[in-house]
């Protein structure tokens, strides 16, 4: 190559940004979130409403970097709680370069679905003299759980999709068979604006060590505890405590209910309950934290703590 030829050669466009994630409670955000990163850094489960915060995951890759912003499920909210969280998501969709509007194959477009598109358009859109719909940053639509359907149903979903809204554009996956992750991927790195990297190679999330672990704790006691306990339960690292002979720290953790009755159900009989979720999330927790510590579980209740103030900031909301 010619000095004057390689004067005229563009180095390669690097691109980072913010990516609101978006959609109705239980459409596979953090599922999708988790691929992406590499790693799970949200509780993935298959109860609705289980995100409570904005959580942050970096997808980093040598041409561009990704911060996706997992939001809580817009819903219509029935406590404090529930405003809480439709607040977290207002205020996770302020500054962004683009939306990741997530839409199950398995599930019909319904009420839901177009409140947040109404809301989208409110925040992110206008019409032109025509009537379209003109969108201010990439309103990109996932189609989740496509495993779920055959080659035609997805055919007729793609089209159902594309009616419902002007979409910047469509793109499916099964992030639970890791089907077209990949493809997501590039779709959201070629809809964020030039920019450098933000974070460091091997960072994946904004997350405090504290709060992943009282999300880990989280997420394992809403599938030990199947359909016996509602989402009446919180989760907080009270404090971890050093050994002074150089062992392991102590992370204690409270994990409160609402009421005097459910605290026997997290606990289980001897205990059980208590002893699985500990063994579960062991090496998580270490992995988290970057050294072996001990978990010291104790279950407490914070009456009607949903619908109190004080309660609700005591807890991180």
């Amino acid at each position: 190559m010619t000095k004057e030829e390689h004067s005229d050669a563009k180095a390669p466009v690097h691109r980072s940004g913010f990516v609101a994630v978006v959609g109705r409670p239980n459409v596979g955000k953090s599922t999708l979130m988790n691929a992406l990163v590499g790693r799970p850094i949200a509780i993935a489960s298959s109860r609705p409403e289980t995100t409570r915060k904005a959580i942050r995951g970096i997808m980093t890759r040598p041409e561009a970097q990704v911060v996706l912003v997992d939001t809580p499920g817009i819903h219509r909210p029935r406590t404090l709680l529930g405003q809480r969280l439709n607040d977290v998501v207002e205020a996770s969709l302020s500054d962004v370069d683009a939306i990741a509007f997530l839409l199950p194959a398995d599930q019909a477009i319904g009420p839901g679905d177009r409140r947040i598109l109404s809301r989208l358009r409110s925040d992110f859109a206008r019409k032109d003299k025509d009537g379209k719909w003109i969108w201010r940053k990439p309103l990109i639509a996932v189609v989740t759980k496509i495993d779920q359907l055959s080659k035609g149903q997805l055919v007729d979903k793609l089209l159902e999709i594309g009616a419902f809204a002007d979409f910047s554009q469509i793109v499916p996956v099964s992030a639970l068979e890791a089907d077209n992750v990949d493809e997501v991927a590039q779709v959201l790195m070629d809809a964020m604006p030039e920019g450098p990297q933000l974070y460091p190679d091997d960072q994946l999330t904004e997350e405090r060590p504290e709060d992943m672990i009282a999300e880990l704790v989280r997420g394992a006691y809403l599938e030990e505890l199947d359909d016996e306990l509602p989402h009446s339960l919180a989760v907080r690292v009270e404090s971890i405590e050093p050994d002074p002979d150089g062992g392991r720290d102590t992370v204690h953790i409270g994990i409160y209910v609402e009421r005097d009755s459910q605290k026997p159900i997290v606990i289980g009989r001897g205990a059980e309950h208590l002893v699985r979720v500990k063994k579960k999330l062991r090496t998580a927790i270490n992995r988290t934290m970057g050294r072996k510590v001990r978990l010291d579980l104790h279950v407490k209740v914070a009456h009607n703590w949903q619908t109190d103030p004080k309660q609700l900031e005591r807890l991180g909301f």
